[in-house]
């Protein structure tokens, strides 16, 4: 029997059936390059994705083939985020991930390839907190971001992307192998 793409079950299996399951889009809400390390986000309506660059302008300077080209968070888990600081809202930029995208379970994506606008991504993983959401958010930020931080992501096809753009998993039979 093939295996799945990434999730390792037999294609029969009732479980990779649930997990390739349908699911509807979501939506671009958020864009924000890195100009420089340590710089301000600079929140913008469009960017260019390009394969081993990532974010056209964003200071990411990575392997061509690096699995951390672009970062993405779901709106939703900035609010568990703010929720577990006791704030009203936790801005985007805070998290320096640079899409933010809403209605859309980014974990469903796992071993999976997905649009963004005209450009193709891949999952590489899970992006876990680091020790500067204390500077951002305060004492208590890195535990906040626990398990909420979003995911990392690689560019397969350049393209141009834009808030409102709609985000999809692409489908099982029209994943590219590798």
């Amino acid at each position: 029997m093939k295996d799945q793409p990434g999730h390792g079950f037999p294609a029969s299996s009732p479980l990779a059936r649930l997990l390739d399951g349908p699911m509807a889009p979501g939506r671009l809400t958020w864009i924000g390059l890195r100009p420089a390390r340590r710089a301000a986000m600079i929140a913008v309506g469009e960017a260019m994705l390009a394969p081993g660059q990532g974010l056209e302008g964003d200071r990411w300077r990575g392997a061509a083939d690096g699995a951390r080209q672009v970062t993405l968070v779901a709106q939703e888990h900035l609010a568990a985020i703010a929720s577990f600081l006791g704030r009203p809202e936790v801005e985007p930029s805070r998290l320096r991930r640079n899409l933010v995208v809403a209605g859309f379970n980014l974990f469903a994506l796992k071993g999976r390839r997905f649009r963004i606008g005209g450009a193709l991504l891949e999952w590489t993983g899970e992006c876990h907190p680091c020790s500067r959401m204390e500077e951002e958010l305060g004492a208590g930020g890195y535990n906040a971001v626990r398990h909420h931080g979003g995911i990392t992501a690689r560019v397969v096809a350049a393209g141009v992307i834009r808030v409102g753009d709609s985000v999809e998993r692409v489908p099982l039979d029209q994943q590219a192998p590798g």
